[in-house]
């Protein structure tokens, strides 16, 4: 069996395959399917200093080979999630990673501060890139001297592994990323949702209440795939590569761009194993092709 061991920054994984923040809540939501401690990261659902309720429904709809939604962050705050979701996750044999929002860069530093506290999380993804809030948001995430000082001032707060989620929504995710590595992030995952629209045209309306929201699932894999490439060979830190992936076969093109890990996300509300599928797809293609470590692939596009 090659060695899939994986490392970001202080993180320690024992395979290269991560969920994705938002879908598959905070774990415990996959337990029927298989035993989340298989992976080598679980993604926490997006997690903010208060209760949220989320946009108006409807907030989902299916797009050709992807979805669109516009869910606008619901959760309980991040003191329901220590004291009624941690006790039942906390013994998972892997790294439990908090996805952290919010609406001021206040919120973004209070929350990390407290999610630094608490010793059963070993890093936070640092969500400034959401397409789906009214506040904050995806404004954090393509406007650079926004997106430097928030990176800046939530790394004063936080010790533990800080990974930056960068949004596609830009001119150039290069500058971006080079942002994050300059103000002490210790990888990026790229790329969140693009913005997008459907429209019902029986009815003339758009189909969200929203009216936009973000597109996820295979048809976006070739920009994710493009801006991995690119950020790849810009940064020195790790990057986490996220967008279309449903097998095995396309995590390995996103090491081969360059990513160091990935997360499988919208392939879950399909098979909810999907992720599990994917590690044991990428264990399988490197014994067929005799590579005895996952690390021997990133970056190894002829």
């Amino acid at each position: 069996m090659a060695d899939l061991t994986t490392t970001i920054g202080n993180l320690k994984m024992k395979n290269p395959v991560m969920t994705a923040s938002g879908t598959c809540g905070f774990g415990k939501e996959i337990e029927d399917f298989f035993d989340p401690s298989e992976l080598g990261a679980i993604i926490m659902k997006g997690t903010t200093l208060e209760n949220r309720e989320g946009n108006d429904y409807p907030r989902l709809a299916e797009t050709a080979s992807g979805m669109l939604n516009s869910v606008g962050l619901q959760n309980k705050g991040i003191k329901n999630f220590i004291d009624n979701i941690l006790p039942g996750i906390r013994d998972y044999d892997t790294n439990l990673i908090v996805n952290v929002n919010g609406s001021t860069i206040d919120d973004y530093i209070e929350l990390s501060g407290i999610v630094d506290g608490l010793e059963q999380i070993n890093a936070i993804e640092l969500n400034i890139s959401c397409p789906n809030v009214k506040m904050g948001g995806m404004v954090f995430g393509t406007h650079l001297p926004t997106a430097t000082k928030v990176i800046k001032e939530v790394r004063k707060a936080y010790s533990k592994t800080l990974i930056v989620k960068l949004s596609p929504n830009v001119t150039d995710i290069t500058e971006f990323a080079r942002v994050a590595q300059e103000e002490g992030a210790d990888a990026v995952s790229l790329i969140n949702t693009l913005l997008g629209i459907a429209i019902d045209a029986r009815s003339r309306k758009p189909v969200l209440s929203t009216i936009t929201g973000g597109l996820s699932g295979p048809a976006i894999k070739p920009v994710a795939l493009r801006m991995v490439w690119q950020v790849a060979k810009t940064v020195s830190i790790p990057v986490i590569g996220v967008g279309g992936i449903m097998s095995a076969e396309d995590a390995i093109e996103f090491f081969l761009a360059g990513a160091t890990a990935v997360q499988v996300g919208t392939a879950t509300f399909i098979e909810p194993d999907a992720a599990l599928r994917v590690v044991r797809g990428v264990n399988s293609y490197l014994d067929e092709n005799n590579f005895d470590s996952v690390s021997k692939l990133i970056g190894q596009l002829n």
